[in-house]
């Protein structure tokens, strides 16, 4: 085998891997972004939830509003 041969096998290995991190990149972003539209909504959720005074959490020994 000579030594162009080896490189241009080295290079076509080098160009495949190369492809293949940009798809995985490319799917990761795809899929942060589904992930920070699913926060944002969840934050705005909480936060319409907050507004609306909904049911507050009993931390410890704190005695509920109807005692």
């Amino acid at each position: 085998m000579t030594d162009i041969t080896h490189l241009e096998e080295r290079i076509a290995h080098l160009m495949k891997t190369v492809d293949e991190l940009s798809d995985t990149v490319a799917r990761q972003d795809k899929e942060l972004a589904i992930l920070n539209d699913r926060v944002l909504m969840l934050m705005a959720r909480e936060a319409d939830r907050e507004t609306q005074g909904g049911g507050g959490v009993i931390i410890g020994d704190e005695r509920p509003p109807h005692y």
